[in-house]
């Protein structure tokens, strides 16, 4: 889609901070985390609903990939997803790893460039 923010993404128009990527997905740092890890994850043909993905059970074996490498990454169990398609007309899922559980009321901060660098390469899958 020609205005969308994350099919930009996935064409390398506008960078990020890649966590993983393969021929149909594409996970990366959110630039206005809510907690430390909040990861997108979305597939490169733009879909505008997660639920209109035709390879869906693939897509959510990413995301398991990615949340059990973050339980490992931050030593705990409490990694939640979230679907909600509202902020962006692209099949997204969040990712939102956390000590502790998470309050919705969350207050978002500017990813610095330094800090996802270093997240980035902190949990990459490889």
């Amino acid at each position: 889609m020609k205005n969308c923010v994350f099919c930009k993404i996935v064409k390398g128009e506008i960078p990020c901070y890649k966590i993983y990527e393969d021929n149909d997905f594409l996970a990366f740092l959110d630039i206005a985390p809510f907690v430390k890890g909040h990861t997108q994850v979305i597939p490169k043909k733009h879909y505008r609903w997660v639920w209109s993905v035709p390879n869906i059970g693939q897509y959510f074996e990413v995301v398991k990939k990615i949340t059990n490498r973050y339980q490992k990454v931050f030593g705990n169990d409490w990694v939640t997803s979230i679907v909600w398609g509202q902020m962006i007309s692209h099949a997204h899922i969040q990712i939102l790893p956390s000590p502790t559980k998470i309050d919705l009321e969350w207050q978002r901060n500017k990813l610095g460039k330094k800090e996802g660098k270093k997240l980035q390469q902190k949990l990459a899958l490889k």
